[in-house]
Parts: structure tokens; sequence; C-alpha cells
């Protein structure tokens, strides 16, 4: 009984063992099957997937060899435009002449910027006779009066060659840029041209002028210019803007263009593009106009009896056309007008007339220049110190020939020194002149050149000429007495 009990226990547990195992196994195959699925679902996914992804590539290949087709054919057709420009940031203009003139004016001590606001005849600094070449005297004379200019006439103009190298050895010795002057207006008034260098003569103006033709004035100007240019000249005292309606009349006569102010502006203007055009720095003289003037300034005082409103419709006219023109320096004249300005005062030392009329109502600004201070409308009521220093607060910038330079010169330095003349007036000045000095000698980049200069040091041939002043004395050859003074006329 025990024994049935115990075997009908172990076919039991044997049951439940194989049907556990059984089931183990079931649940294993389960398992392999399900995982077998998921294997094959992948493997089909993966195949299913890479094929949309190849199909899909394909398309976008083909799109985009239309879409390049379609672009070449529209390219093809279509007009080319150029780029579009290229947008640069704004470049600070520099004003280089400016630059250049301040830092020439900045350094230079009082004297020499005062001894630059005059120009002299070179006998006038160097005491010599007759100044016909630039040697020992005039290196002297330069380094101690650094005048800013010097103005020849028919004694100092004997040959080409002397008055080159005299003009070229002046340059080379003036440590600062230097004016050379002459009075050459062509018919009555022709230092070179009277002198027997062989020139082209013009003729008179009031004869160029009655032709009617401003050409003429031009090319008279511009020829003059040109040998004026060769032998070294830089400034010339033309052409006169002076209106004369009757030359009989007239100090001034045929040296005018005319009496019709228009005219006479159209004449003017054109007479300065050809000299400035030629490399030859204009003056017009001699404001307010003295052609209607009761005597001749070189003779005493003179007088021109007009109304503010008559000069502004006649003599003004001309100097206007001068001015528009660019004439980089005007004269002004001894004459005195009384019954505008108030008393006898002549116009070169009148603020009136330079500072209000000239500078202001026509709006000049470059250089003003007195007439020839040497004249009797001057120096028979001025000492030669009283009238630079007059000129000086009527507003001119230079001085010519005064009476006396070395008198003048102390007085102007004196007048600075005790605070009389303001040293930036004196600078102001300055500025004016050193403009026009330098117009031509700034490049674009601020550099200064001087092609006059260059070719002053080069002689025929490409000879250099030493730079080196000769032993020879500023006269006559040596044993042979200087003769006294041969007065030419003072500029007009």
């Amino acid at each position: 009984m025990k024994e049935n009990r115990e075997r009908a226990f172990d076919e039991r547990r044997l049951y439940r063992r194989r049907r556990r195992i059984r089931n183990q196994i079931i649940a294993y195959i389960t398992v392999a099957i399900f995982f077998v699925a998921i294997v094959v679902g992948a493997v089909f996914g993966i195949r299913k997937l890479m094929g949309i992804i190849a199909e899909r590539r394909q398309a976008e290949e083909v799109e985009r060899q239309l879409e390049e087709a379609a672009a070449q054919a529209e390219q093809e057709n279509a007009v080319v435009e150029p780029p579009a420009p290229i947008e640069e940031a704004p470049v600070e203009d520099v004003d280089w002449l400016e630059e250049i003139v301040e830092t020439a004016i900045a350094p230079m001590p009082l004297e020499d910027r005062v001894a630059g606001l005059f120009i002299v005849r070179p006998e006038d600094i160097t005491g010599v006779g007759t100044v016909i070449t630039a040697g020992e005297g005039t290196q002297e004379a330069l380094n101690k009066y650094a005048v800013g200019g010097l103005v020849y006439f028919d004694q100092n103009i004997k040959d080409k060659e002397q008055v080159k190298e005299m003009l070229s050895k002046t340059t080379m010795m003036s440590k600062y840029p230097i004016f050379l002057a002459v009075d050459e207006e062509g018919g009555s008034v022709r230092r070179v041209g009277s002198s027997g260098i062989e020139v082209t003569e013009v003729g008179d103006m009031a004869d160029i002028g009655a032709a009617g033709d401003t050409m003429t004035a031009y090319n008279a100007g511009a020829e003059i210019a040109s040998y004026l240019y060769e032998l070294g000249f830089n400034l010339d005292f033309a052409p006169v803007a002076d209106v004369v309606a009757d030359v009989s009349a007239s100090a001034i006569g045929k040296r005018s263009f005319g009496g019709d102010p228009a005219a006479v502006g159209d004449m003017v203007a054109a007479a300065v593009g050809g000299f400035q055009d030629t490399g030859i720095s204009s003056c017009l003289k001699h404001f307010p106009g003295i052609g209607a003037a009761s005597a001749d300034t070189h003779e005493g005082m003179a007088v021109l009896e007009k109304s503010l409103d008559e000069l502004r419709a006649s003599e003004f006219i001309p100097f206007r056309s001068g001015i528009d023109a660019g004439a980089h320096m005007i004269m002004v004249g001894h004459v005195s007008m009384p019954g505008v300005v108030g008393d006898d005062t002549p116009c070169s030392l009148s603020e009136e007339v330079v500072t209000n009329w000239l500078r202001g109502e026509l709006g000049y600004n470059g250089i003003v220049i007195t007439d020839a201070m040497n004249m009797s409308a001057i120096t028979e009521y001025y000492s030669a110190d009283q009238a630079a220093v007059m000129a000086l607060q009527a507003g001119v910038d230079m001085i010519l020939m005064p009476d006396g330079f070395e008198a003048a010169y102390e007085g102007v330095l004196a007048a600075v020194r005790d605070g009389v003349i303001s040293e930036e007036r004196i600078n102001e000045s300055l500025k004016r002149i050193y403009r026009i000095k330098y117009r031509d000698r700034v490049d674009q980049d601020g550099n200064v050149v001087d092609n006059m200069a260059a070719e002053q040091q080069t002689g025929e041939g490409g000879e250099e000429i030493s730079a080196n002043p000769e032993e020879a004395p500023d006269s006559q050859p040596e044993g042979e007495a200087a003769p006294a003074i041969q007065e030419g006329e003072p500029a007009e």
C-alpha cells in the first residue's frame, strides 16, 4: 500500500517534471521564433528603406539635372549685367597745400617772417650800385634779410644767359621760396623787352583792347610769360586793370585796355589766364583804379574824385573779372579818395579800401601788395617805417620797394614786438603768400616738388650748374669802381 502510494507520487512528480521541461522547450522555441521574426522583419525593413532612399536620390538627381539645364538655357539668353560697384569707405580729403604752408611758416623766426612781407630791389639789401650777378653779396644779404621777393629793372638785365644765371643762383641762395619779379606789361613798360634780349613784342594794351579780341589778350600774356619763365622769373606786375576813357588825360595812357569797364574786364581776365597758364603769377594793378586820377602818384599826391557807387559801376568791374580769373596778386595804388575815405590817406594805406572794399566787397583772398613805396605820394607824407606799418594795418600782405628797406623792416619788427601788430596778423599774410608760392609745388600725395628750380639748375645739354655762389662780387669786375645807383622806374 505504501509502495503503491510512493510509486504514484513518483509518477506524478515525473509527469510534472516532463511537463515543465516541455513548457520550457515551447518557451524557448517561441522566443527563437519571435527573434527570427524580428531579424527577418528588420532585414526586410532595411532593404525597403534603402530602396526608398535610392529612389529619392535618383529623383533628386534627375531634378537637379533638369534645373541645371534650365539655368544654362536662361543664362545663354540673359543679358550679362556688370557687377555692382563696390562701395568704398569715404576718404577724408587732406588739404596738402595748407599743411605744407603751415609747416613752412611754423619754424620761421619772427625776423624772417617780417622780412618775408617785403619785395625789394637787389640793391636795397646788398648795398651794391647795380646788381647783375648773384655772388657772395647776394648770399650774405639773403641770409640776413629773408625777403619775400626781389624785383629787377633795366639795369639788372644785360643778356639772356646773365639773367638766367643770376635768377637761378638767387633762387638757390634763398632759404625760402622767393618771388623774382619784373614789370613786363608789353608796350611802353617792358624791362626785359627793352634790354636788348630778343623777345616778341606784343604791343600796347590799348591797341589790343581796341581790337576787341580776348584771345589776343590771352596770347599777349602767354607770350610775355613764356620768355619770363624761361629766364627764371615767376611774378609779373601785370596786367593793368585800370579803366582809361581818355588816354591823353591819364597818367596810365595806353597801358590800359580801354575805357569800357566790361570790355576791359574781359581783356584783363584773358591776360591773367595767359600769364598764369604759362607759369607766371599775375598781379592786377592799380586798385581801386587810377585811370581817372588827377595826377601821377610817382610825382606826388593824386586824387580820384569818384563816389563808391561810381567805382562799383566802373573801376571795380575789371578787378572783379581778374579775381574771377584767379589772379594771384593785386597791387593797391597810392591815389587818395577823400570824398569816400574821408581824408587824404593813400588807398594803399587805407583799411577802408583794402579790407572793406577789396577783401570784403570783392571777396579777394589772394596776395595784396602796395604799389612802390618810394613814390612821392608816400615819401612826401610818411617815413618808410610809418608807411610800412600803416599798410599792414590796412590789410596789405606785401610791401613793395620802401624808401629805405632797413628802416621799414625794423619799423614793422618793432611794431610786432610792441604789440602794435600781432604775430597772428603777420602769419595771416604769410599764409596767403605761401599758398601762391607753393601752389604748383605740392602733388596729390603732399610732396613738395619744384620743376622751375630743377630746370634752372640744369644748363643747356644737361650740364649741371653749381649751387655754390661764385666768388665774384655782385657788381662790376675787380678793379672797376661801382657806378652810382642807377634808378629804374619804380614798379607801377
